[in-house]
């Protein structure tokens, strides 16, 4: 009986201290330090509000309690941060980044301005799988796709960039539906592209429908602003009466391109990446702190008050995402090229 407490006591021993180290080594790391979140597009847009939701609250979780910043490095499409996280920011734990998670298509696809290996970051997670929807306002003239079909005139869309995330879906919908689109790249985030909109510069844009209620919430109750079009794999709850693109869609090409181009990328759209050669026990801790935050009830208070939907995936979910984008066949891939980046 003694020898077995004796072991007993000796296994409990030697677990607690495989455990304590990393723990106090990681409290001693992050306290009375700052993590810096790097979002790549300018202030007032979903990447951007849900960055700061999150950073008010995910410090909770991580040993030490940290502080957080947010710091907005737009450029390129959120290129110009994607290239930043990868080559710039120190792999110590206290940088995290959130850039178009389109842009690891766009190293597939050989996308020029690519400086990063995806498969090599590390990913704490993301708080939404994306619900591309277009809206237009009502200046466009524009109400329902009917309307956009029937259009004599090349309705104007905002983008960042080839390969960025508002480009994308209206670069896909274009090819494959045949509609009247003039794409106008170069807006620095979605809150530059509904101010355009608003001031009728343009006519509208395509990006997540939880970032377009939240941030354009005034102009969809107003009568404003209008969701023409969803491009999802199936339709959103909130979007039973607005046309889906997947179903407009008149030949197995251009079902596959909707595919391929939008639906296998919106799970990753607004993952959060960690700078590759992060030691392991602090994305660890990340990744717990980033799981747990999705759970925190006063952050989803708070993200509920904003409009912000959360249906999260951890880490380990994206990194199979980014694995399988890396299985694409050559003859999509060249196909994507086209649309996407020529």
């Amino acid at each position: 009986m003694l020898r077995t407490r004796v072991l007993r006591f000796l296994f409990f021993l030697a677990a607690y201290t495989l455990k304590a180290p990393v723990q106090t080594s990681a409290q001693e790391f992050y306290k009375d330090k700052t993590i810096n979140f790097v979002v790549g597009t300018s202030a007032g847009g979903g990447f951007d509000t849900y960055t700061r939701v999150i950073a008010r609250h995910i410090s909770r979780y991580v040993p030490g309690n940290p502080s957080t910043v947010v710091n907005n490095m737009p450029g390129a499409g959120g290129l110009v941060a994607a290239n930043h996280m990868y080559n710039t920011a120190k792999p110590d734990g206290l940088t995290v980044g959130l850039w178009a998670g389109s842009f690891v298509l766009g190293q597939r696809l050989g996308q020029p301005g690519v400086q990063f290996d995806a498969r090599r970051f590390e990913w704490m997670g993301a708080p939404i799988r994306d619900n591309p929807v277009c809206a237009l306002t009502k200046a466009s003239g524009i109400t329902s796709l009917d309307d956009w079909v029937a259009s004599k005139r090349p309705i104007k869309l905002g983008g960042n960039g080839p390969g960025s995330t508002p480009s994308i879906p209206v670069r896909v919908i274009k090819a494959a539906l045949g509609l009247p689109i003039q794409l106008i790249d170069g807006f620095k985030g979605t809150g530059e592209i509904r101010l355009a909109a608003e001031s009728g510069e343009i006519d509208g844009g395509c990006w997540d429908w939880s970032s377009i209620k939240s941030t354009w919430r005034r102009a969809l109750d107003a009568g404003d602003v209008k969701i023409v079009l969803q491009i999802n794999a199936t339709p959103h709850p909130d979007l039973t009466d607005v046309p889906n693109a997947i179903a407009q869609a008149k030949s197995d090409y251009a079902r596959r391109l909707i595919k391929v181009g939008v639906h296998d990328q919106v799970n990753i759209f607004r993952a959060y990446t960690i700078a590759a050669g992060t030691p392991k026990e602090r994305v660890a801790i990340l990744q717990k702190a980033f799981t747990a935050t999705m759970k925190d009830e006063a952050f989803l208070a708070e993200a509920a008050k904003a409009n912000l939907g959360i249906d999260p995936l951890d880490g380990e979910q994206v990194h199979e995402i980014v694995a399988e984008i890396f299985k694409l066949d050559d003859k999509s891939a060249q196909d994507l090229k086209k649309i996407l980046l020529d």
